[in-house]
C-alpha cells in the first residue's frame, strides 16, 4: 500500500467526525451515525484505492451505505480490504459523553477477517504483554502473569472492560484480585487500544464486545505492536450463527482468533478522528461561526509510525438542520 494513503484516510475519518459532531448531545444516535456514514462514503470515493468493505454497517439489505461487500474508493490504486466504523460509540455521541471516534482501517486484499455481527470475547494488551498471556486462561492467571511481566503490583494494575450486565461475574472476580477497574459505558475499539498507550494507564482490556470492532481494534494494535486475541460467542440461535461464520470464511468458528487470523501478517493502516473528547484524542471543536478543529491519529503496521494530526476546517453554516 502506498504511503500517501495514510493522510487520505485521515481525511475520511475527519469528514465522518465533523458530520456526526453536529449531533453530539442531541439524543439521536441513528441520525449521528447516518450523517457520519454518508460523509465517510463520499470522501472514501476520492481515495486512490480499489477497496472492498469487509467490516461495515451491515449487509446490503440492512445498510444503504458502507455495507459488507460494497466497493469503495476511486477504483484505481491498490486492492484493499476496508474496515469502517463511522461512529464508534453512537450512544456516546447521543449523550454527549467522552471517547466517541470515527474509525477506518485498510489492508491488502484478503487480510482482514470477515467478522459476523455477533459478540466476541477479547483480551487486548500492549507490546510488553504481546505473546505473554492467553485468552483461554482464567482471568486470575492472566492478571498474575501480567503483573510479573510488567513488574507492577496487582493493586496498581488497571483492567478495562465495558460496563455490561454480562460482565457482572468477571467484574466481581477482578475486584477480588484487587486490581483497579476502568468501566466503560461504550467505546469497544478505543478500550481495546488503550493498553498500547502507556499514558492511558490501562494494562489489560478484557470481556466481550462486537466481533467487527475486534477486527478494527486488532488493526490498530498491529500498528502499535500490541495484541488482541478473540473468540466468537454464540447466542441461542447458534446454528444459524455458525453457518454464517462458515459462509464468511471462518472454517472453525470456535477457535481462538490470533492477530494473524484477525488482520493477517501484511501491512495495515489505521486512522481515527475524535468526535467527542477522550483520553486518546480530542473531540471536534467548533471554534467560531465558520471554523472547526479536529484531532486524529494515523498508524501503519509496517513502520510502527504513529502520527497525530490537528486540523482546522472551514465550515460555513448553510442552513439549520435541527427543528
Amino acid at each position: 500500500m502506498e504511503r500517501g494513503l495514510t493522510l487520505e484516510l485521515v481525511r475520511v475519518t475527519e469528514a465522518a467526525a465533523l458530520a456526526s459532531a453536529e449531533w453530539v448531545g442531541r439524543g439521536l444516535k441513528m441520525e449521528a451515525d447516518d450523517a457520519a456514514t454518508g460523509a465517510m462514503r463520499a470522501m472514501l470515493d476520492t481515495v486512490p484505492m480499489d477497496g472492498t468493505v469487509v467490516i461495515g454497517e451491515g449487509e446490503m439489505d440492512e445498510a444503504p451505505m458502507l455495507y459488507i461487500g460494497e466497493q469503495v474508493g476511486a477504483k484505481r490504486g491498490p486492492a484493499v480490504d476496508v474496515a469502517v466504523d463511522p461512529v464508534e460509540g453512537t450512544e456516546l455521541v447521543a449523550k454527549g459523553l467522552d471517547s466517541a471516534l470515527a474509525v477506518i482501517a485498510i489492508a491488502d486484499r484478503g487480510q482482514f477477517l470477515h467478522a459476523p455481527d455477533m459478540y466476541m470475547e477479547k483480551l487486548a494488551v500492549g507490546p510488553a504483554l504481546a505473546g505473554k498471556v492467553r485468552l483461554e486462561d482464567p482471568i486470575e492467571i492472566t492478571v498474575r502473569i501480567a503483573s510479573e511481566v510488567l513488574r507492577k503490583p496487582i493493586s496498581r494494575m488497571t483492567v478495562s472492560l465495558l460496563e455490561r450486565d454480562r460482565h457482572t461475574e468477571l467484574t466481581e472476580r477482578l475486584r477480588k484480585l484487587g486490581v483497579k477497574l476502568k468501566l466503560l459505558p461504550a467505546g469497544d475499539v478505543a478500550g481495546a487500544m488503550a493498553p498500547a498507550f502507556e499514558e492511558s494507564g490501562v494494562d489489560l482490556y478484557v470481556g466481550s464486545g462486537g466481533a467487527p470492532e475486534g477486527v478494527l481494534a486488532a488493526a490498530a494494535l498491529a500498528c502499535m505492536g500490541g495484541e488482541l486475541q478473540g473468540r466468537l460467542m454464540f447466542s441461542e440461535d447458534s446454528e444459524r450463527e455458525r453457518q454464517r461464520c462458515v459462509e464468511m470464511g471462518i472454517a472453525d468458528p470456535t477457535k481462538i482468533l490470533t492477530m494473524q487470523d484477525l488482520v493477517g501478517t501484511g501491512d495495515v493502516i489505521f486512522a481515527a478522528t475524535g468526535i467527542t473528547h477522550g483520553s486518546l484524542l480530542e473531540g471536534v471543536n467548533f471554534t467560531s461561526g465558520d471554523r472547526a478543529s479536529t484531532h486524529s491519529m494515523v498508524m501503519r503496521a509496517s513502520t510502527r509510525t504513529i502520527r497525530f494530526v490537528k486540523s482546522v476546517h472551514y465550515m460555513p453554516v448553510k442552513t439549520k438542520i435541527f427543528a
